[in-house]
């Protein structure tokens, strides 16, 4: 199984894979699933459910670059992808090409054909997510699949409006916070009418999995972190 922030498990014996800032996370879940449910609620068990516990003899750590067979002349190569988590990676796969993105490039529901940053609390950090989209660019996949959900079509264009959509987002939400006014309710009024044309039950998951107000507290954080002190002045 893919993880969206960092690598790849199970319940057998095969190894955990996982960023080296995500092993402490496998071995001991309970403050990545306390974080989760801080940002989805009740709907934390219905939409993911828990994590249990692996044992730490079977956690191996991924270094950016990395590669994991996982058959004759295949192999996943790991990029360390920080942005949306500090412990991301992505997987490219060396036979078909395609770039396994978890949550680095955004959400995007197939029949709503909008494509949204996923910027939440607590390590959202814009540079760093731009890097990554940058970085998946250079290996040029021939296809990018997101944990939410699937593959993209025109991979390489996607991942140029996955920066510049990201870039709009933190733009809308830095001048909401200069003036001090709501960062949730300004990205609702900026990015509401993409929304307009698309079916109110695809519209519906897309706020459940990639709400507005998870997005602007991630912002919020983020410009508090970096420019905060800037902001005091």
């Amino acid at each position: 199984m893919v993880t969206g922030d960092g690598g790849l498990s199970d319940r057998g014996t095969e190894p955990g894979y996982v960023h080296p800032k995500g092993a402490r996370h496998l071995a001991d879940p309970e403050r990545l699933v306390n974080s989760a449910a801080l940002v989805y609620g009740d709907l934390l068990d219905s939409l993911y459910g828990r994590l249990d516990p692996t044992p730490a003899e079977r956690i191996h750590v991924l270094e950016d670059g990395e590669t994991i067979q996982i058959g004759p002349g295949r192999a996943l190569t790991t990029i360390d992808s920080p942005g949306h988590a500090k412990h991301h990676l992505a997987l490219h796969d060396s036979e078909s090409g395609i770039l396994f993105a978890g949550d680095a490039v955004g959400v995007r529901l197939p029949d709503a054909g909008v494509l949204r940053p996923a910027t939440p609390p607590a390590d959202f950090d814009l540079d760093q997510a731009v890097n990554s989209l940058r970085r998946f660019r250079e290996r040029k996949p021939a296809g990018v699949a997101l944990a939410h959900y699937g593959l993209l079509p025109d991979p390489m264009g996607m991942l140029e409006e996955a920066e510049d959509t990201l870039r709009a987002w933190a733009e809308t939400a830095e001048r909401a916070w200069r003036a001090d006014e709501d960062i949730a309710g300004a990205l609702e009024k900026e990015f509401a009418p993409e929304m307009e044309k698309v079916d109110p039950e695809q519209r519906a998951k897309l706020e459940t999995l990639n709400g507005i107000h998870s997005n602007a507290a991630g912002l919020r954080r983020w410009l508090e972190t970096t420019k905060g002190q800037q902001h005091s002045h």
